[in-house]
């Protein structure tokens, strides 16, 4: 077995961003205030990103006009 062979793969990375913010109008995608946005982080799988999104959508559950999103950053690394 070459050394190539007995090394554990890695898997590939799917980076994915969480951020928010208040919107203009519900259901829309603008913001209210670009520069106010709350970058939550980049996490390194959906299923991570997913759980802050959900927390962060809980503490902001009273506020109609803020929304969070998750961005698929390795769509935009690797389009392929």
């Amino acid at each position: 077995m070459s050394e190539h062979q007995s090394q554990p793969r890695e898997s590939k990375q799917l980076l994915h961003l969480v951020f928010g913010g208040e919107l203009q109008a519900i259901g829309g995608t603008t913001f209210r205030d670009p520069s106010q946005l709350d970058v939550v982080g980049v996490f390194p799988d959906y299923a991570s990103a997913e759980r802050a999104w959900r927390a962060k959508a809980q503490q902001t559950v009273d506020s109609a006009m803020t929304r969070y999103f998750i961005v698929h950053l390795h769509r935009f690394l690797d389009p392929s």
